[in-house]
């Protein structure tokens, strides 16, 4: 009897599952703007690591718009910009760090931060990189047999944005397609949202960490949507920007998705000694 009443002493006393002790909270909309001006604030706090993770997410992109421009392959341009956002969050993961030192009040370091990604005890974050980067390879996939069936092999290199754009096929492309891409973007966010930040902070196998990813969305529902919302709203307005508006919505986006993370899940231990 006084074992159990001892929350510590009965999960020493037995083997420690890291997925029973996982408890998701239930948020609500406020919170995601409390999360977004912790972001903004950790930003402002330690601005050389989100300047440089948001340089480097730009020059990705333009790599991208200059590799589709070399082989004139510009109808990709669109849809492998939307789906380069479904890999980005493994990067952020040196957000992350920043976040989480800035919380501990530890003292920040660049080996810190690029080791965060990179070190070895992160494996699970890469296997769910993994996941993410099949799910653009998909995405890529479904993007071309839409393009193509819809429009035909024919070359678009000189009037690709009228034909897109002026023609009863082009419209319906558009329409189906970012349809098709809304549904896998949304299928990637259920199990990413909090998934990647969770495999971060804990020592869990990427598959749990997946599970309360999307129980946490089933938990939240409209909070989520409202979130997923707001990322797609950031990041179309990088991408009208050609790639420039990622050197601050990135970092900003980053630490605000480790603040949203700390509110959804919490440990059941540290709830029952407290």
């Amino acid at each position: 009897m006084a074992e159990s009443s001892n929350p510590e002493r009965a999960l020493s006393s037995q083997q420690y599952n890291p997925a029973a002790d996982v408890v998701i909270n239930t948020i609500k909309v406020e919170d995601l703007f409390d999360a977004l001006a912790a972001g903004a604030r950790d930003f402002r706090q330690s601005p050389k690591y989100g300047l440089f993770f948001g340089v480097v997410y730009m020059l990705g992109g333009w790599l991208i718009l200059a590799l589709l421009r070399w082989f004139e392959l510009p109808f990709f341009a669109y849809p492998l910009a939307m789906g380069f956002m479904l890999v980005a969050p493994f990067f952020a993961s040196g957000l992350y760090e920043v976040s989480k030192r800035l919380e501990l009040g530890k003292e920040l370091s660049w080996s810190g931060v690029l080791g965060s990604i990179f070190g070895p005890e992160k494996r699970d974050l890469r296997w769910m990189a993994l996941v993410t980067g099949f799910a653009l390879v998909l995405w890529m996939d479904i993007a071309a047999i839409l393009f193509f069936g819809f429009l035909g092999f024919k070359d678009f290199t000189a009037n690709f944005i009228n034909e897109l754009f002026t023609t009863p096929s082009g419209l319906l492309f558009l329409a189906i397609g970012n349809l098709a891409g809304a549904i896998i973007a949304a299928f990637v966010f259920s199990f990413s949202v909090i998934s990647f930040p969770m495999l971060f902070d804990r020592d869990i196998d990427f598959v749990t960490a997946m599970v309360t990813s999307v129980k946490s969305v089933q938990k939240n529902p409209w909070p989520m949507f409202v979130w997923a919302i707001i990322i797609g709203l950031l990041v179309s307005v990088s991408l009208l920007s050609v790639f420039v508006g990622l050197i601050v919505t990135v970092p900003i986006l980053g630490h605000a998705t480790w603040h949203l993370y700390r509110r959804v899940v919490s440990s059941a231990s540290a709830d029952a000694t407290q």
